[in-house]
């Protein structure tokens, strides 16, 4: 049985989320110059069943049996197996490695996830159709946010700029012009299932005023669409500052994410707003051309602990 392995982007929320939880829309991007990456290589002198997992990144070097049923890699590996209908594996090594911060709002979960199930079914012999992955991932995704809206293993596993809606069929979108994007990280590690958790709270002590501000949310992503589809940067960027200052009143941003998106802001960016949980994680901003090094050496500068640029392909360029 031959060796195999498998990448996955990260990703980025352009608009939408925490509201996403509450069945508003959201915007996604995956973000390809970061990736989570798999190899299963089989172990011949191995008894079957006898699996080691090797995940340097987060300091786990473990046999599989040895893994609580909670953890989020045994988990992915036997709702694949169920799936795939295969009771024991074959003796292999399992090895994850990944350029994505962890606990920074990029999807490093849910891209170690989506692509550990594809180099083991690759593995086995039965890759999976993606609507498969989406649907393990999500289920995966639960061990680590508790009440994941679905999100990040869609746009993870398809790779698109997508139009979110939790429990809706999504629709990929079609930007008429590329997207340039800077994301900073602020070096603050934040716990998206605290943070979902905390606004769940504030939610219940007033559903009136919180659910104002998801539904003005809602319309800004709707808005945000169109304007992606016709070419509207302009707007697209004024969308995204408009979606910050209603994620600050729902007190999920942080005074160092304030700093870099204002920073961003007086460098040139045509919008931009924390992405992802909040709390710390990482900001975004949508820039033109001409302003991305300076934003990107400027940020640098404050103190990100890492900026990359990305870029979401149009149909003109």
């Amino acid at each position: 049985m031959p060796s195999t392995s498998s990448h996955s982007p990260g990703k980025a929320i352009l608009f939408g989320e925490h509201a996403v939880v509450y069945g508003q829309p959201a915007i996604a991007v995956p973000v390809l110059q970061l990736n989570a990456t798999t190899y299963v290589l089989a172990n011949p002198i191995g008894k079957p069943g006898e699996v080691s997992i090797e995940a340097p990144d987060i300091g786990l070097f473990e046999m599989l049996s040895a893994l609580g049923k909670e953890n989020p890699i045994k988990s992915a590996i036997n709702e694949t197996q169920k799936v795939l209908k295969i009771d024991h594996l074959p003796a292999c090594k399992i090895s994850i490695v990944s350029t994505i911060p962890i606990a920074s709002g990029l999807g490093s979960g849910a891209a170690i996830t989506i692509s550990l199930i594809r180099a083991l079914s690759k593995f086995l012999g039965q890759e999976l159709l993606d609507s498969d992955v989406n649907a393990i991932a999500f289920e995966v995704d639960k061990y680590y946010h508790g009440n994941p809206s679905g999100i990040d293993n869609t746009v993870i596993t398809y790779e698109k700029p997508i139009y979110f809606i939790r429990e809706n069929p999504f629709e990929i979108i079609k930007p008429m012009f590329p997207i340039n994007l800077v994301i900073a990280d602020t070096g603050i590690k934040s716990s998206t299932r605290e943070m979902v958790n905390g606004v769940r709270q504030r939610w219940s002590a007033d559903e009136i005023k919180y659910g104002g501000f998801f539904t003005e949310i809602g319309s800004i992503v709707a808005e945000a669409k169109i304007s992606i589809e016709n070419g509207d940067l302009q707007k697209l960027g004024s969308l995204m500052c408009q979606n910050q200052e209603i994620l600050h009143k729902i007190e999920v941003s942080h005074p160092t994410l304030d700093r870099l998106i204002n920073l961003a802001m007086k460098s040139g960016a045509l919008g931009a707003k924390l992405s992802g949980a909040g709390g710390g994680g990482n900001m975004i901003a949508l820039t033109d051309k001409d302003h991305m090094e300076e934003i990107i050496s400027n940020l640098k500068e404050a103190g990100a602990r890492m900026v990359i640029k990305t870029r979401v392909e149009g149909r003109k360029r």
